[in-house]
């Protein structure tokens, strides 16, 4: 019967929720975001992999040209777009509470070169992201981790997921914090001759399809990739081929929780040798 080696976390509340802001600045008449606003707008985006995200806030606003019809069209489109933003990149659309078109923000007596300043400053989306602090309970148990787990007795259908493995949102390499824990892994399995096992990589919560779309080669097989990523590199340490290989099982089997947990990849025992 499959055994299956998680990692499970007891906690006894959350504390208080923190709040993570950006805003987006749109052109004149345009909701598509821009070039110059895009890179920053994916490094907020990649700072969330880390936190364990509760709500996300959406509220789109408009300079005080145009009818007050058109601003409040605008808006909406300039708030979805962003939303599109967070859906392409594997966010949940459950986690976005709000997205909302707020219209044009008024500019009172500003006259001038001011004036142009202020109503650029009002063509944006303002990104609300609740975060959610966990307490650890007194009665919390030590979490092993995929070393010990490794290192320890194995049987054929045990599942161990290789915690602190993050994949960048999109892509199938993972990122430098990772890298470190990748080493400890491919050491012990080097060490480990007696197992053989199957590399799994997983997707998060991808948008409209069954996997989601490797973007360094616009391929629908991101599970795929970051399985042969993971096998690849164990590879090239020194083990041998004919003991393990890689599956992507696309998004079927989600974890719940923060979607980066999703973005992982998984061993699963497949053979254990008792020779001495």
């Amino acid at each position: 019967m499959l055994r299956l080696i998680y990692f499970i976390l007891f906690v006894s509340a959350y504390s208080f929720s923190q709040e993570l802001t950006h805003s987006v600045y749109f052109d004149t008449d345009k909701y598509m975001v821009p070039d110059s606003e895009e890179k920053k707008f994916d490094n907020f985006i990649s700072k969330l992999d880390s936190v364990d995200i509760d709500k996300i806030f959406i509220y789109g606003f408009c300079d005080d040209r145009g009818t007050e019809a058109y601003n409040l069209r605008l808006s909406k489109k300039r708030a979805n777009m962003v939303k599109w933003h967070f859906t392409d990149n594997e966010f949940s659309e459950k986690l976005i509470t709000i997205i909302d078109g707020k219209g044009e923000v008024a500019s009172g007596a500003v006259k001038g070169d001011e004036l142009n300043d202020v109503r650029q400053d009002n063509r944006r989306v303002e990104i609300i992201v609740n975060t959610k602090e966990l307490i650890k309970s007194k009665d919390s148990l030590e979490i092993p981790t995929a070393q010990e787990l490794l290192q320890g007795e194995l049987r054929v259908g045990d599942k161990i997921r290789l915690k602190n493995i993050y994949f960048k949102t999109g892509y199938s390499t993972i990122v430098p914090e990772s890298i470190g824990t990748l080493k400890e892994i491919a050491k012990i399995l080097v060490e480990r001759k007696d197992i053989y096992f199957t590399v799994q990589g997983h997707v998060c919560c991808t948008h409209d399809t069954y996997d989601a779309v490797d973007r360094k080669t616009n391929q629908r097989n991101l599970s795929i990739a970051r399985a042969k990523f993971i096998y690849t590199y164990l590879l090239r340490q020194g083990i041998d081929k004919k003991r393990m290989k890689y599956v992507g099982l696309r998004r079927k089997f989600p974890l719940g929780g923060h979607q980066k947990f999703d973005r992982r990849v998984e061993i699963e025992i497949t053979y254990v040798s008792h020779k001495n």
